[in-house]
């Protein structure tokens, strides 16, 4: 039996939001949260639109509340723009666009996608591994991008994406589960690789048209090349890497997966191009032998390789000649007719000037002795300007072991392009005298700040600013002036380590020292 709303139930026909929306076609059905996926028409601005339509009862407090915080979620991806992500034009919700009889706990309205449905796309046979590669590759730099701006899409759906005319692969259908993470559309990203080298979904919750991956008798998922032989190692492996949570080599970041395809699409067209050689412009010996000549690819990436190499080499020239230069002045200054004549100290003396009084020290501030490091109650990541980088592994920074780390997310660009920063937030049973803060970390060049706050969520412009440095070596402590007395103490990264384009920085161990 359908769901009932104004116009009738959720069928073709039917109307929905207030009688502005009729709904024209189904395109699935998300049960994880209920969410009903359609195509309908907008009565009054006359245009086709994706509805993500929140079924459920609004007297269930529970689903209430997660139907809330999906449109809060989608509500917040409305001011992102990618060609990647279909624009949220409206979030309906009770009383606001939809009353208690439809059924209905919200709405999400997007622009509507044209194209082809993902799971018809596979339901014949596997995309062409080249193909795949670039499908994946486009819809990861929208991940990507829509990470570094602090949000989630939730593309843990097949349903959710379609294949453009000019095919690239788009969320048409926003509204993320309220309990998915960035970590989740990492893992999904390695899922429609999979699913459009098998034709397979090997994440749970997929929909019943699709036929689940092959599992291991241990549960762990089957590479894709075990499924189907002709796809290549490098595409299998990277599917595998990515949906698997732990482990030696696991992919946890849309970069990392950006960087693979990466150096996929170049050996592809490495290949492209001998083979082309081969084929038009190949010399053969006598003997029979071919041989083949690759023309140079000027590209970004080896104009990069070559400065650097440039770079070495002068750097080497430098200390070489430097090195000369001190072994010819070290010859002179052990040969004693070198030496030159002897020199008179005191006619020397009188001939100077007098010199300026010497300045007198400032008292130096007296040394403050600090007491045993106090272990916090709970440590969060702290990121008021959207969802927390590596929200799973921020009690590592604690744990008393400073080989497990807590580690932000891969950035392309460095700090403030896209955030203001981030860190972690600890919480202390009462308040403690704190004097210093020793950070454990091999994160050179990452630039940190010590803030204090009247609550664990307040907003940065509420906290205030204690202490700062860069992280130098393996371990680096931040005194404060004056030992301040603090409940909520975060330590916040303004700058990160690394290098265009891969900053990231990680940290291993926080101790928190009072003053006695």
């Amino acid at each position: 039996m359908g769901i009932r709303t104004r116009g009738g139930s959720l069928a073709p026909g039917g109307v929905v939001g207030d009688g502005r929306y009729r709904l024209l076609a189904q395109f699935g059905i998300d049960e994880r949260a209920g969410a009903h996926l359609w195509r309908a028409r907008d009565g009054q601005l006359r245009r086709d639109v994706a509805l993500t339509m929140l079924v459920g009862d609004p007297a269930d407090a529970e689903a209430a509340r997660r139907g809330r915080r999906t449109l809060e979620r989608a509500a917040h991806a409305a001011k992102f723009n990618h060609p990647g992500v279909a624009r949220v034009l409206d979030v309906l919700s009770l009383g606001n666009g939809i009353s208690s009889s439809e059924g209905l706990l919200g709405i999400v309205v997007a622009e509507w996608t044209k194209g082809t449905d993902l799971v018809d796309l596979v339901a014949d046979r596997p995309a062409e591994p080249a193909t795949a590669a670039r499908m994946v590759q486009a819809l990861a730099e929208s991940v990507e991008q829509a990470h570094q701006s602090g949000l989630v899409l939730g593309i843990d759906h097949p349903q959710r994406l379609r294949m453009t005319p000019n095919g690239r692969l788009r969320l048409a259908f926003p509204g993320p589960l309220p309990d998915t993470t960035l970590r989740d559309d990492v893992k999904a990203l390695g899922a429609v690789l999979y699913l459009l080298l098998t034709g397979r979904w090997a994440l749970e919750g997929g929909p019943p048209a699709l036929p689940a991956a092959p599992r291991s008798p241990g549960g762990r998922v089957v590479a894709p090349r075990a499924v189907v032989p002709g796809v290549p190692e490098e595409l299998s492996a990277l599917a595998l890497r990515t949906i698997e949570d732990g482990g030696q080599g696991g992919i946890r970041t849309s970069a990392a997966i950006l960087r693979v395809l990466d150096k996929v699409a170049e050996d592809a067209e490495r290949t492209q191009l001998i083979k082309q050689s081969g084929q038009e412009g190949s010399d053969v010996d006598s003997d029979g032998a071919v041989w083949t000549t690759k023309k140079p690819v000027r590209d970004a990436r080896s104009r990069r390789r070559l400065a650097l190499g440039v770079t070495v080499l002068v750097v080497a020239a430098v200390g070489v000649l430097a090195w000369l230069g001190m072994m010819a002045i070290s010859f002179f200054q052990d040969d004693p007719s070198a030496s030159g004549p002897p020199v008179n100290l005191a006619e020397q003396t009188q001939t100077q000037q007098p010199r300026a009084p010497q300045q007198t020290k400032p008292p130096s501030t007296p040394k403050v002795t600090t007491g045993n490091p106090v272990p916090p109650d709970e440590i969060d990541v702290y990121n008021p300007e959207g969802d927390g980088d590596g929200v799973a592994t921020a009690p590592y920074a604690i744990d008393g072991d400073a080989t497990t780390t807590w580690r932000t997310d891969e950035y392309r660009q460095q700090f403030p392009a896209f955030k203001s920063g981030v860190g972690l937030v600890a919480t202390f049973d009462k308040p403690i005298n704190l004097s210093k803060v020793r950070i454990t970390a091999d994160s050179p060049g990452t630039s940190v700040e010590v803030r204090v706050a009247d609550s664990a969520d307040a907003e940065l412009d509420e906290t205030r600013v204690v202490a700062s440095g860069n992280l130098s070596g393996s371990q680096t402590e931040l005194s404060l002036p004056q030992p301040t007395q603090a409940q909520y103490v975060i330590v916040w990264v303004t700058k990160l380590s690394g290098q265009e384009p891969e900053y990231a920085s990680e940290i291993g161990e926080l101790l928190f020292l009072p003053a006695r």
